[in-house]
């Protein structure tokens, strides 16, 4: 029916489309939300222990050199777990080019928004570029790391599901965070390096490893949340049949 005979028909109402009642909106929504935030914040160069130097063997140890999204990023897997075992592959890769589409229209915003002319009485034109200056490489390197790694997290998850169906859990949210967070990470800084500070190669091997490793405690350490909120989501969603053993 079309709008026109909408309008015409007898004893017309107010119309409404119905919002589906699952939790799909909802995860995709925060999902989105903290990838948008992280990739602001991540523009940061964060080292703890900054006054100490204590190297292993060839690698550094002290300082501790991160990125001010170190702890929005495990967030972000998290979320895309719960999607790809309550979901699966394909509705999880529907989020990931919704959030990958929101990041570069963020970009495009923050572009526009600095170069628009300055009114006079506007005296933070600097710091606004200094936070959120749209810098190709960082921009390139946050989709890369993004894309490959939340596309691998996911993939990496159902693939392990498929063989132990609802069993071991546990395996399939630690096994797809490894893998995920690696190559996100590894990504990222191999194309922002210069951008964040990463100048030598001590830094460069101590970003990705103190990355990889906090990304993954993270994740083991809010495992027993994880599988909260999956069971959670499984028992209410109407279209998951399937008895929750994890």
């Amino acid at each position: 029916m079309t709008a026109q005979k909408f309008e015409d028909a007898p004893g017309a109402v107010a119309r409404f489309a119905h919002v589906s009642r699952g939790y799909y909106p909802t995860l995709v929504a925060l999902f989105t939300a903290v990838l948008i935030i992280s990739n602001v914040t991540a523009s940061k160069g964060v080292a703890f222990f900054g006054d100490s130097s204590f190297f292993l063997g060839p690698f550094q140890v002290l300082p501790i050199n991160t990125d001010g999204a170190f702890f929005l990023f495990p967030l972000a897997y998290i979320l895309g777990d719960v999607l790809s075992e309550v979901y699966g592959f394909k509705a999880t890769r529907r989020a990931i080019y919704l959030g990958f589409g929101s990041i570069i229209l963020t970009a495009v915003c923050f572009f526009i928004v600095i170069e628009l002319p300055v009114a006079g009485f506007y005296e933070n034109q600097e710091a606004l570029e200094t936070v959120v200056g749209v810098v190709p490489r960082l921009v390139l390197a946050g989709l890369a790391g993004y894309f490959v790694g939340q596309m691998l997290n996911s993939l990496v998850l159902v693939a392990i599901k498929e063989r132990t169906k609802e069993k071991h859990l546990w395996a399939r949210l630690i096994g797809s965070t490894i893998v995920g967070e690696f190559f996100d990470t590894l990504i990222f800084c191999a194309i922002a390096a210069g951008v964040i500070g990463i100048t030598t190669w001590h830094d460069f091997i101590n970003y990705v490893i103190v990355g990889f490793v906090w990304k993954t405690l993270v994740e083991i350490l809010v495992l027993p949340i994880t599988y909260q909120v999956i069971g959670y989501i499984k028992k209410r969603e109407p279209t998951y049949q399937q008895p929750v053993n994890a």
